[in-house]
């Protein structure tokens, strides 16, 4: 369910497109579907399952995910992952990343002719762990596509109820046009790694 449809159908419907024009594009899209699949899978039984894992864990479904969108989008899509080897063991609550990487696309990098980049990152901030989605799309709510703003206060609620008053979301403009989120969660590195 946290794969949304619309994605999986239109990722498949590209690569049905692309077995007939470009069968070596199709090839890398069909890999990374599986790829994502692999990785979200487990994640969104241990979501049910348990509060935090690791911030690897998390990346393992972006880069899929990123390179299906470079797929469809070309040229129109630039991305940068800016994470530390030492940082993939920190704990972070499942999916909270995906979703903020997905409203990036969607509203900001999508509806824009040219397109643009997406940077996701992390850094030790006074002891907390900052994980930013940084994009050079339309900008917070510009779009026609511009949600409701659930998304955000859901993830507000979680990080509460996870965190108390030590999480925190912050949505500011990019400078030079875009949107910047940063999620803020006491830094805690796992000790064990998660079986896969």
């Amino acid at each position: 369910a946290q794969v949304e449809p619309h994605f999986l159908f239109n990722t498949l419907a590209s690569i049905d497109h692309l077995i007939e024009t470009d069968p070596a594009r199709a090839s890398i899209m069909q890999k990374n579907l599986i790829a994502l699949l692999r990785a979200s899978m487990p994640s969104m039984r241990e979501a049910n399952a348990q509060a935090t894992r690791d911030l690897g864990k998390e990346l393992a479904m972006i880069r899929p995910y990123l390179e299906i969108l470079k797929v469809r989008m070309e040229e129109r899509l630039q991305t940068d992952i800016r994470v530390s080897d030492g940082l993939l063991s920190a704990e972070f609550p499942p999916m909270m990343l995906q979703s903020q990487v997905e409203n990036a696309i969607k509203h900001g990098l999508e509806p824009k002719a040219e397109g643009g980049s997406l940077t996701v990152s992390a850094e030790i901030v006074h002891g907390n762990l900052a994980v930013t989605v940084a994009d050079s799309g339309l900008g917070f709510a510009k779009a026609d596509t511009a949600g409701t703003g659930i998304g955000l206060s859901n993830i507000r609620e979680r990080l509460a109820l996870l965190y108390g008053g030590k999480g925190s979301l912050a949505v500011t403009p990019t400078p030079g046009g875009g949107t910047t989120v940063t999620i803020t969660i006491p830094y805690v590195a796992r000790t064990a790694p998660e079986p896969d």
